[in-house]
């Protein structure tokens, strides 16, 4: 077991990192407990196995399948103890689900890997529960309700649930569906920002004005942005292009890597803001006003644009 005192200097610092203070009792020391474990893993000949855990999961297990779109298998975890549980656990395919009270022990097994940041998001929705991984990485992760808290070695950072913005996002004047625009924000905070990965991402649900940018890539499959399977292959693309990537109305990849070329008014209107990828997107967002502009950092954050402005992120609501 792990030290008491160790668990509340954690305890502390996850909290003042954005975990909710509510709650406690044997759940909150079981998730502390998982959390403690993969911060310090048994390591094995110098390798540091991946792990993770789903932590007193709520939803009725008839729907996990379905809303998931995994096949899973589940099995009593029986004749082991945890350390040996832990063992056949990877945290993609592979998972340890724990209650507090109740059933023992479940091994849950996906037929895909299943442990992109995207994925464990979903998870935590479906399941209603608390996820627990350490990537093979090394990236830590707690996501709940709360959104994601992800530890990269040094501190642990917040990110908190995209839900509220979407609702700050989709509010005014915005053109488009909600739906898609949902999609690409998840995809923008959770596919490339937790990942480094910098990129200039144009919903144009009107195109049939003219188009101020420039084409220096051939056209791309149409990728869908509300297809699960669509989303590798557009991350994979994004990770070694310049320029913006630019979806309709329906969230299908229309263009790659194009240039954007803002008007004369957009470069006097439009002060320069943090590099070129997001100077460069909000003068585009001046310019073509129904087009919702999101703009990745390459360290992580993510802004969105929309008629030449920057539209703020609630903040995360102290518990």
């Amino acid at each position: 077991m792990p030290d008491a005192r160790r668990l509340r200097r954690l305890a502390e610092e996850l909290e003042e990192s954005g975990l909710p203070r509510r709650g406690g009792g044997p759940q909150r020391a079981l998730l502390l407990e998982e959390i403690d474990h993969a911060l310090r893993p048994a390591v094995h000949e110098r390798h540091v196995p991946s792990t993770g855990t789903i932590v007193d999961p709520r939803a009725d297990p008839s729907s996990w399948a379905r809303r998931t779109q995994l096949d899973i298998t589940r099995g009593a975890v029986v004749r082991h103890t945890l350390d040996a549980s832990r063992r056949f656990v990877d945290g993609l395919s592979s998972w340890l689900l724990r209650r507090p009270d109740g059933p023992g022990d479940e091994w849950v097994l996906f037929d895909r890997p299943a442990g992109s940041e995207r994925d464990l998001v979903v998870l935590a929705d479906v399941f209603d529960a608390t996820i627990v991984q350490r990537h093979p990485t090394g990236v830590v992760r707690v996501v709940g309700s709360f959104g994601v808290l992800r530890f990269e070695g040094l501190a642990w950072h917040h990110e908190p649930p995209v839900a509220a913005w979407v609702e700050t996002v989709t509010a005014g004047t915005f053109t488009g569906d909600r739906d898609v625009m949902e999609a690409m924000l998840r995809m923008a905070v959770h596919d490339l920002g937790s990942l480094g990965i910098g990129a200039l991402l144009l919903y144009r649900p009107v195109g049939d004005a003219a188009i101020p940018f420039e084409e220096r890539l051939p056209t791309p499959p149409a990728l869908r942005i509300r297809t699960a399977s669509h989303l590798a292959p557009v991350r994979h693309a994004l990770a070694q292009v310049d320029g913006a990537a630019v979806f309709d109305v329906d969230g299908v990849l229309r263009h790659l890597g194009v240039l954007l070329v803002p008007s004369p008014d957009a470069e006097t209107a439009v002060e320069t803001i943090g590099g070129t990828r997001h100077t460069f997107g909000l003068r585009y967002s001046h310019d073509d006003p129904t087009t919702t502009v999101i703009a990745v950092s390459e360290d992580g954050p993510v802004s969105v644009m929309r008629h030449g402005q920057v539209l703020s992120r609630p903040q995360p609501v102290s518990s």
